[in-house]
């Protein structure tokens, strides 16, 4: 049988491929030959992706906590994805860079949409009984959110409010001096007596190395500083300034809004509140209009800054209604 041109062509290239790291040709078709067909459940490896749900307690509910989270950290490892192509890249283009932004918003924007499932899709008093059994574990131990902000900004944008003056003066601060004050650690702190919770601690011995580490890579790779090193005319790109600002309210406001609605619907009793699973302090940590957390506060007008965390931002600077 005589083959086609275009097996042949292949057949050549691929000889032309393998001949130039030293491979032999043959053996790769003998591969090819002897491998069985590919199929969707062994490539993206179901059977193992749908074990991976081992709840706690018998309540069904608790199996859709896991799996929301679990979908959630996805598509956090995702978004550190399009982080780390823009990173490795010698020269960013805007329009690279503006659609790997508009990825991340994506991403963001529809794990913020499918909040409902934590807000209304699980019953309240199943909740309340299986939530007992995961203590002290909390999503505030999700280290790849970390990474996101960590790969959004510069680290002193990370620094609470209360620090964040004091700091930006300074020129002699480390990261690891800015790591100690930086702003979620008061969300998982004792009021009362000032002391870390167990949340806090078994995050810290597990991440904080690999975070600090994380900042030293993007100190001059995170987003605002790949932004700083564009051309002055691209730096006035409309679109791309219009999604880091989506992605400064996606990341600072719509995604703590979002929590904090779940957890005024599962956590808020009157006449007293009841703590979070890792005992963080929510009723603080989540509103934006406290932490005044800002990624970008240079493409912000002083009106905008003031209003932070308010609806106003959305309605006037993205007409959303």
């Amino acid at each position: 049988m005589e083959l086609k041109p275009e097996i042949v062509d292949r057949i050549e290239q691929l000889e032309k491929k393998f001949s130039s790291m030293g491979q032999d040709i043959v053996s790769y078709l003998d591969g090819l030959l002897y491998s069985e067909y590919l199929t969707y459940w062994d490539y993206i490896h179901l059977d193992t992706l749908l074990t991976m749900q081992n709840p706690k307690t018998g309540f069904p509910d608790e199996e859709i906590f896991i799996m929301y989270h679990q979908i959630t950290e996805l598509y956090f490892k995702m978004m550190l994805h399009e982080f780390e192509q823009m990173a490795k890249l010698e020269v960013v283009e805007v329009k690279f860079m503006t659609d790997r932004i508009t990825r991340i918003n994506r991403y963001f924007e529809n794990l913020t949409h499918s909040f409902d499932v934590m807000i209304d899709g699980m019953e309240l008093a199943q909740f309340h009984k299986f939530r007992m059994a995961l203590l002290p574990a909390s999503g505030f131990q999700s280290a790849q959110y970390r990474m996101i902000e960590i790969c959004s900004t510069d680290f002193i944008n990370l620094v609470t409010k209360d620090e964040r003056e004091k700091f930006s003066n300074r020129t002699d601060a480390t990261l690891e001096e800015l790591f100690e004050h930086i702003y979620w650690k008061a969300g998982a702190t004792e009021l009362a007596t000032g002391k870390k919770t167990l949340t806090l601690i078994q995050f810290e011995e597990k991440y904080s190395n690999q975070l600090i580490s994380l900042a030293k890579r993007f100190q001059k790779k995170n987003l605002w500083q790949l932004y700083e090193g564009l051309s002055e005319e691209d730096r006035k790109n409309e679109k791309l300034i219009l999604a880091l600002r989506q992605l400064d309210v996606n990341v600072n406001i719509n995604w703590p809004l979002s929590h904090y609605k779940s957890a005024v619907r599962y956590l808020q009793k009157d006449p007293e509140d009841i703590k979070a699973t890792g005992g963080t302090n929510w009723q603080k940590y989540l509103p934006p209009r406290f932490q005044k957390r800002i990624f970008y506060p240079a493409i912000w007008t002083a009106e905008e800054l003031e209003n932070w965390g308010k609806k106003w931002v959305e309605s006037v600077v993205f007409g959303q209604v």
